[in-house]
């Protein structure tokens, strides 16, 4: 439940920035008629977002046993691509977001409404079918509860209101902070993600190895425990990992954390020429 919850209210939160990004630019503008646009266009890409999900879902749900793992295993590849992708560039685009965005508002509104909301579709939607894709690839073989929907639930509503409240300016919070810790806890979370999906490819046969396991803590940690069931559902951490799958989580997690965590070095200022060097006048 808690690692839906953390992609809904990551996920969330970035589109919530977006709209009210666009939202601002349009009352600042003195064009509030134009309103209407981007609230459809935000609807049409929670529509396709949830529609998604949905396919997703139905497809998994009719498949055949083999043919499902290989589903799964392909879903969870496919989101351990995006969110890693999502949480590198989220530290290099958060800061000029805002005036692209109004640059691109500002050109639709020169084009006319079908621009403005294909700008604010587009602005969603990306956000939209990342987090059904991260939901769907994370809540597989966790439970079959419904723990993972009322989680992501919970973190869109929170991503709402944070929103609102940082629209409002009601709240101050350090975005920056904020993206790096829920960077760091959705790569770990992408690491079981990983791991689950190389788990499905030995599942359906494609790949050898399933029973030969790196360890056995069984005894150590209780499947039937409630920290276990919260260390498999939010890091997919099991007692008996197959070496490959062992493998795979610290091949993703060692080198992305460190690429996480590195900080880009400032460039040193070129220093000024020595006064015996310059040209006499």
């Amino acid at each position: 439940m808690f690692a839906s919850y953390l992609i809904g209210l990551r996920e969330g939160l970035e589109a919530t920035l977006v709209v009210s990004i666009l939202v601002a630019f349009l009352v600042k503008s003195d064009r509030r008629e134009r309103l209407p646009l981007v609230w459809a266009g935000v609807g049409v890409a929670v529509a396709l977002s949830v529609g998604f999900g949905a396919l997703l879902t139905f497809t998994a749900a009719h498949l055949g046993s083999q043919q499902q793992e290989l589903f799964d295993a392909i879903t969870s590849l496919a989101a351990t691509v995006f969110v890693t992708f999502m949480v590198f560039w989220m530290r290099t685009a958060a800061r000029k977001m805002s005036g692209e965005l109004r640059q691109k508002m500002g050109e639709a509104l020169e084009l006319g409404a079908t621009a403005v909301v294909v700008v604010a579709f587009l602005s969603v939607a990306r956000e939209g079918l990342e987090t059904a894709l991260l939901w769907f690839a994370a809540v597989q073989g966790a439970t079959s509860s419904a723990s993972p929907l009322i989680g992501i639930t919970l973190g869109l509503l929170t991503a709402v209101a944070l929103g609102w409240g940082l629209y409002r300016s009601a709240l101050r919070i350090n975005l920056t902070k904020f993206f790096t810790w829920t960077g760091l806890l959705l790569i770990l979370v992408a690491a079981g993600i990983f791991k689950y999906g190389v788990h499905d490819l030995q599942e359906s046969g494609l790949v050898p190895g399933l029973n030969t396991h790196a360890f056995d803590i069984s005894g150590v940690l209780d499947p039937s425990a409630w920290y276990s069931t919260l260390l498999s559902g939010m890091f997919n951490i099991t007692p008996q990992p197959s070496v490959l799958e062992a493998v795979a989580w610290v091949v993703y997690l060692v080198p992305v954390l460190i690429l996480f965590l590195r900080r880009p070095s400032a460039k040193a200022p070129a220093s000024p020429a020595p006064k015996s060097a310059q040209p006499a006048s």
